[in-house]
């Protein structure tokens, strides 16, 4: 049995790989997959923390045992890590100057995963891109946009750029939508109508109450605003139209019109 495990499989510039050698790392990638599983399965059972949290968590766990199974590996294998790194100091220096973005990646997917005030399912504004966090990544991470399309951003642009994340704190937020009615509207029956339509609407939460708004007075229109909240964050702007065509429709039976605008051109005529 000692003969078979000593065998050399191949032997280059003085760098050998027996038989033994390859056992132990396939018991190296056996036992970290299952590590991998065991700290998973600990990690998604907790109650103590919500589904983008444990995510977060068992990423990062991931990358450490990684890191540790990759430089055991190198020992197995024969590496002096100590002389490896050592011996690459300049180059690795040269090499971090050439790639400062993407190490700005990987710095920014650590600071995301740490202070979670990114995580997966999060609703996110970036610069009018509105999309929903779908994974993080040391370097990248992968949104969902309305237009149904996947997008990958790298992490700097998440740090860096001012961005909304809708549900940051809660997943309620509020919304509005203006609507102009003419001068002649009768304006307690215009707020009742568009309450009515929106109590009409299952998206529409009831607490907190919905209310309406005069919000000013317009050049052609008297201007409302209905404000009201919803869970509904990524797919509210379905939820604005069908109110609009709804309101709409309820205007048109009372008689409520909405205006053009008017616009009054004075010309002279010279002789």
């Amino acid at each position: 049995m000692n003969e078979i495990f000593d065998y050399t499989l191949f032997n280059i510039d003085g760098f050998t790989l027996k038989i033994a050698t390859f056992v132990k790392l396939f018991a190296l990638l056996f036992v970290l997959i299952v590590i991998l599983k065991i700290i998973r399965l600990s990690i998604y059972k907790s109650h103590r923390f919500d589904e983008p949290k444990k995510f977060s968590i068992y990423t990062l766990t991931k990358y450490v045992i990684i890191i540790f199974a990759f430089i055991y590996g190198l020992r197995v294998v024969g590496f002096d890590v100590s002389v490896l790194l050592a011996g690459s100091a300049a180059l690795l220096v040269g090499f971090g100057l050439g790639m400062q973005n993407l190490f700005s990646d990987y710095i920014s997917g650590l600071i995301i995963l740490i202070d979670s005030s990114i995580k997966v399912g999060d609703i996110l504004d970036i610069d009018g891109l509105i999309c929903q966090v779908q994974e993080i990544n040391l370097r990248t991470t992968t949104v969902f946009t309305r237009d149904d399309k996947y997008i990958i951003l790298p992490n700097t642009d998440l740090t860096r750029k001012h961005l909304i994340n809708w549900t940051h704190s809660e997943i309620t937020s509020r919304f509005e939508i203006a609507v102009g009615v003419d001068y002649n509207s009768d304006v307690d029956h215009v707020i009742k109508i568009m309450l009515e339509v929106a109590s009409t609407f299952d998206k529409i939460k009831k607490d907190p109450e919905t209310f309406v708004r005069l919000k000013e007075f317009g050049d052609s229109s008297l201007d409302f605003g209905i404000f009201f909240w919803s869970d509904e964050i990524f797919r509210i702007e379905k939820i604005k139209s069908d109110y609009r065509i709804a309101l709409f429709k309820a205007f048109n039976d009372n008689k409520i019109s909405i205006p053009f605008p008017q616009r009054v051109i004075h010309s002279t005529n010279s002789l």
